[in-house]
């Protein structure tokens, strides 16, 4: 791997993560519930006085350490996601950037709009194939300790944050309930129109990036020698 290339991948790897961020702020502005684990994140605001942001990027990095002590091989994608998502996220919100609607209806096309964006910014930050982020790390560990499916961890990891996440002050609302149901239409929709097959990533880890910048060192230092 060549070095224009790593810069491709992290560029369209940063535009996945920002993407990513308007989506999420797009259903938290329309007011009409939060996705289960920005309920949880809102909720540990509330108790923590962080913002929103500061809660995601603090549940990011305990997860990360949770999927490291489990061997769960991190990528720079992941490590970005735990830290620039949450970046993002403060930056939207605190300045005001993306409107609050009163109208039932533009909230309501705002969150459909912010799920299909979601969609997009997977398209990008799976993409780059740099590894999954901290909260899919968290269900693929689970699935391979537990045996179980995808799907039922899955659920029970959101069903878990979000009922969490309510006790501790998150916004629940018909919204949410909406989005935990059409989000994986909305993914896929977006996936289909970019003609995107997720199967077929295979991700690059960090330990494998270490790996190749020592064989470059020892290659540059080998020419150097026969020189």
């Amino acid at each position: 791997m060549d070095w224009k290339k790593i810069l491709n991948l992290l560029f369209r790897l940063f535009i996945g993560l920002f993407l990513y961020s308007i989506g999420i702020v797009m259903t938290i502005n329309s007011n009409l519930g939060l996705a289960p684990w920005d309920v949880f994140h809102q909720g540990l605001a509330v108790k923590t006085n962080m913002t929103i942001g500061q809660a995601s990027i603090l549940v990011g990095i305990v997860l990360v350490i949770i999927n490291s002590f489990f061997k769960e091989k991190l990528g720079w994608g992941t490590l970005t996601n735990m830290i620039f998502i949450g970046l993002f996220i403060d930056v939207l919100m605190l300045n005001h950037m993306i409107p609050v609607f009163e109208n039932y209806i533009l909230s309501f096309i705002m969150m459909c709009s912010g799920m299909f964006i979601i969609g997009l910014a997977s398209y990008y930050y799976m993409g780059a194939a740099l590894g999954s982020g901290p909260r899919d790390g968290l269900m693929v560990v689970l699935t391979k300790k537990t045996k179980k499916s995808v799907r039922l961890i899955r659920n029970s990891i959101e069903v878990t944050v979000l009922i969490i996440g309510y006790f501790l002050g998150g916004y629940f609302g018909l919204g949410t309930i909406f989005m935990a149901v059409t989000i994986g239409f909305f993914v896929q929709l977006a996936f289909k129109l970019l003609k995107f097959d997720v199967a077929s990533i295979e991700h690059r880890f960090i330990d494998e990036d270490i790996k190749w910048i020592k064989q470059r060192l020892m290659q540059k230092n080998k020419f150097k020698t026969e020189k």
